[in-house]
């Protein structure tokens, strides 16, 4: 299986005054081709640290980052441009829609910044992206007139546009209830069927299961990186809520998502 991501000793310091912060420790960690792999841990663990730093918005203080068998980790700022544009795609929990903009200006905006020419047609290629993920009868839509469930499917699609070789998400259930939450992992299983790479940045256990693989940090550290033996099913989870009634569905919402911020 080709190898996505290939981390050696990855590390990252930051100094705040006299004080020089581990972020990250010595990172040893390999993606393959089609994994759908989730990061957790708590608050300062080092997984947003991580994602930055396999995403190229950061470089590390030593080590070696191979994407694609390429390395990267000692690009220039214009080289990391590029290769975001062109190899990564991001999800993040607060959509970062433009407002005031339809739905497909927002998903060809990344396309503009492609100066490859491999998308000539980048219109088409935005609304190609909103019917794969469920929104091709919203095209003209802003943000303000999408649900929130929509508006994550809208930032999906903005990801998926420029065909990247793996997708990050960051948090990217944090502002969604727990059945519109089901619904977007639903989206993502669904795209990881068909060969994408996911990675997935949550401190959600339950969110994390409907990955393939946990990978668990603490203090700067990988603590545990295990495959899911019994794997949850998104779209099986909607059809169970989808079966009983409505009540009851608002009740199981309401307590996961006490649970969720408890």
């Amino acid at each position: 299986m080709k190898k996505v991501i290939e981390t050696e000793q990855l590390t990252k310091e930051y100094r705040m005054g006299n004080v020089i912060v581990h972020a990250l420790r010595g990172i040893d960690v390999t993606v393959e081709e089609g994994e759908f792999v989730a990061i957790m841990g708590a608050s300062g663990s080092g997984k947003s640290t991580l994602m930055n730093l396999l995403g190229c918005l950061d470089q590390p203080t030593s080590g070696k980052y191979l994407l694609n068998g390429r390395l990267v980790n000692n690009m220039n700022r214009n080289e990391y441009a590029r290769i975001r544009n062109e190899k990564i795609g991001f999800v993040f929990q607060g959509f970062n829609l433009l407002p005031r903009t339809s739905i497909v200006e927002n998903v060809e905006l990344p396309l503009i910044y492609d100066h490859t020419g491999r998308i000539k047609d980048t219109k088409l290629a935005a609304i190609n992206a909103l019917k794969r993920v469920g929104l091709g009868n919203r095209l003209d839509h802003e943000p303000n007139q999408l649900s929130g469930g929509q508006q994550q499917r809208a930032a999906i699609a903005r990801a998926l546009v420029n065909n990247p070789t793996m997708i990050l998400a960051d948090e990217p259930t944090g502002n969604l209830d727990s059945r519109t939450s089901i619904d977007v992992m639903a989206l993502f299983q669904q795209l990881n069927n068909q060969g994408i790479t996911i990675i997935l940045v949550t401190h959600e256990s339950d969110i994390a299961l409907y990955a393939k693989r946990i990978i668990e940090m603490k203090d700067g550290l990988i603590i545990n990186d295990l495959k899911i033996r019994n794997r949850k099913n998104a779209e099986e989870d909607l059809k169970i809520l989808s079966s009983v009634s409505a009540s009851n569905v608002v009740e199981i919402v309401e307590r996961n998502d006490i649970r969720r911020k408890g």
